[in-house]
């Protein structure tokens, strides 16, 4: 699909004048992506997600051919483990769950920011699309302001994964214009929404042009906006804002296939070859059950055809499409009898090759070796503690230090056009923080007693071990701390400590 989407774009911005006789979208100088790249995206590290991958490089994946006892070709699914969303899901849900909580400095920001989320149901749907970042090498995050049926002024938040969006332009290595595309069908037409968001000058402009088809593959005619979106303007711009009204987030892995790109590749895009010897060692596993049960030799004379001379119906005395049965042909007709050639069963083999498979996915995955399991009946996740010298830890980390700038930046998207729109007040000032859940990997009550300790030693102050114990920012540690002072002022002594009696 995403060929054709590419194309799209390709031919409105030959109609628009930005380019001019190209063949490929990297021939745009000004376009920071690369069409091999996106087919990637679409047609490999999205259909291993799915669960299903027919070809990749020109071989046969997930789709098996075989030839029946007739002679005849077919071909059947393999089955898979799914590794590809049981890893995408594992890792985003270590990073980003209920437990994590962004900090804002600022009450009243805090609480207006907090309403933003809830009424987004940022917690939930964040989680579910960090999965599909992990899985397709990104996720785009939109803010923008509509108005809810009591008439109030609202802060939305849409995504947008990976094959959707398209960057026009960025500096160091953040995006600061790009294209997203929304394709849609009504009746027996095809729509093509192109929302357009770029810098002229310090103004914010974003145009939507609609396109009409009646064949997928073809971009069409453009058409008026009330034809889909009545509600849409054309064209808007918006002067104040010091970054986009988009936040795009990668995982926080080197991008090997294309080196001047700033687009993410996905957490298995170095373990394709993994994962189809893994749902190999796994689909022979499954039929070992089902074709090792028994194997029946029969004479080739069995599996002829048959014509019943009343009906004039045609009958084998063994069904030629069954895997089960092979035929010979015996010379010797004193040999010509059915032969039951059960095999041995090798689960435990199949197990162990499953489990060192599950260990190199782990590692080029970035999750410590047996993380994952195979038992037998499915894929089983460790849930123990990490320790903090653990790949998964570090790892976990590493990807948290650009999701949490991520976050930031999605913050400060939400303050400037609540501004503008006179959503809520936003304060000149404002520090934000994100709290990720660390208790996975970490042991709170060591990690307090380490900070109290360097605090008593007098080696840090003590709204430092309190930022680092109750992982808030700056100000609001020297805040809990001014307000402890204040309630140990006004706490009264007790009568025994008055009279200095005793029990």
């Amino acid at each position: 699909m995403f060929k054709s989407l590419i194309a799209k774009v390709k031919a409105v911005m030959q109609k628009m004048g930005l380019i001019k006789n190209i063949k490929s979208v990297s021939n745009i100088q000004a376009l920071p992506v690369d069409d091999d790249f996106y087919q990637l995206i679409e047609n490999v590290w999205l259909p291993l997600y799915q669960g299903y991958l027919e070809k990749y490089k020109d071989e046969s994946y997930h789709k098996v051919e075989y030839t029946t006892i007739g002679g005849g070709r077919r071909t059947r699914r393999m089955h898979t483990l799914g590794m590809p969303k049981i890893v995408s899901k594992e890792m985003a849900s270590l990073i980003f769950n209920e437990k994590c909580k962004i900090n804002i400095s600022d009450e009243s920001l805090s609480d207006d920011i907090e309403g933003v989320f809830k009424y987004n149901k940022f917690y939930k749907l964040f989680q579910n699309h960090l999965e599909y970042m992990f899985a397709l090498g990104g996720i785009v995050l939109k803010t923008y302001v509509e108005e809810d049926r009591t008439g109030q002024k609202r802060v939305k938040i849409s995504y947008v994964t990976a094959e959707c969006f398209i960057p026009l332009a960025y500096s160091n290595d953040d995006i600061t214009e790009g294209v997203f595309l929304t394709v849609s069908k009504k009746g027996d037409k095809w729509y093509t929404l192109l929302e357009w968001h770029q810098w002229e000058g310090k103004t914010y402009v974003i145009r939507n042009q609609l396109f009409q088809s009646e064949d997928n593959n073809e971009l069409g005619t453009e058409v008026t906006l009330e034809t889909l979106y009545p509600d849409l303007a054309k064209m808007a711009t918006i002067k104040g804002l010091s970054r986009p009204l988009f936040v795009y987030i990668k995982p926080n892995i080197a991008n090997n296939i294309d080196l001047q790109s700033p687009l993410g590749i996905s957490l298995y895009a170095n373990a394709i070859d993994t994962i189809k010897a893994l749902d190999t060692a796994f689909d022979s596993y499954h039929r070992e059950f089902k074709l090792g049960k028994k194997r029946i030799i029969v004479p080739h004379t069995a599996v002829r055809t048959v014509v019943d001379r009343e009906t004039e119906e045609v009958h084998r005395y063994f069904d030629a499409n069954d895997e089960v049965y092979e035929a010979f042909n015996f010379e010797d007709l004193d040999k010509q009898q059915i032969v039951d050639n059960s095999i041995e069963l090798r689960v435990e083999e199949h197990i162990k090759a499953i489990q060192s498979l599950l260990d190199v996915l782990a590692m080029q995955t970035g999750f410590s070796p047996g993380v994952f399991s195979f038992d037998g009946q499915g894929v089983k996740t460790a849930t123990e503690v990490v320790s903090e010298n653990s790949k998964t830890y570090q790892t976990k980390n590493s990807h948290e230090n650009v999701i949490e700038e991520g976050i930031i930046n999605l913050v400060t998207s939400i303050c400037e056009i609540a501004t503008l729109y006179n959503v809520f007040k936003v304060p000149e000032k404002y520090e934000v923080t994100v709290d990720f859940d660390d208790s996975i990997a970490e042991d709170r009550d060591a990690n307090a007693t380490y900070y109290l300790k360097i605090m008593n030693n007098q080696l840090i102050p003590k709204y430092m071990a309190l930022m680092r114990i109750l992982k808030v920012p700056e100000e609001q540690a020297k805040q809990i701390i001014q307000e402890a002072k204040e309630e140990a002022a006004t706490d009264l002594p007790d009568v025994d400590q008055l009279y200095g009696g005793g029990a």
